[in-house]
């Protein structure tokens, strides 16, 4: 089946069976290698992406799900090379720990902001 998909700013198509989650069309079709599979249940978030500016976990998705979508991953973020300004504020602040799921953190931190964009220190922990 083929799905069509705005992935960084770019048009892609690519065949995937009907129940195939789009963590696994954006790392083995498309090589966005950034996104990664941790749990592959939902839980732990290190497969986030947006899709169509909302903060989605790929793992949990199907990718005809997708189907037009604008999806936007962690590549996506510095398409010149240039770190976005979340991705600095991670780096600087030692927010990186391992790093495996740092793409996922910093996708889900951009929603926390867009969603509260005055957070408190206390509603950032939370989320």
């Amino acid at each position: 089946m083929t799905t069509t998909l705005n992935l960084n700013g770019q048009p892609v198509a690519v065949n995937a069976e009907p129940d195939t989650p789009l963590l696994w069309v954006l790392r083995g079709e498309l090589q966005m290698n950034g996104t990664k599979f941790g749990c592959g249940m939902a839980l732990c978030g290190a497969c986030t992406v947006h899709l169509n500016g909302r903060a989605v976990k790929a793992c949990s998705m199907l990718a005809v799900q997708a189907q037009g979508a604008e999806i936007t991953t962690i590549e996506g973020l510095a398409p010149e090379g240039e770190l976005h300004p979340m991705q600095t504020a991670f780096r600087q602040c030692h927010g990186l720990q391992c790093g495996f799921c740092t793409p996922g953190m910093v996708m889900a931190s951009l929603q926390l902001l867009k969603d509260k964009p005055k957070a408190t220190e206390q509603e950032i922990r939370e989320g």
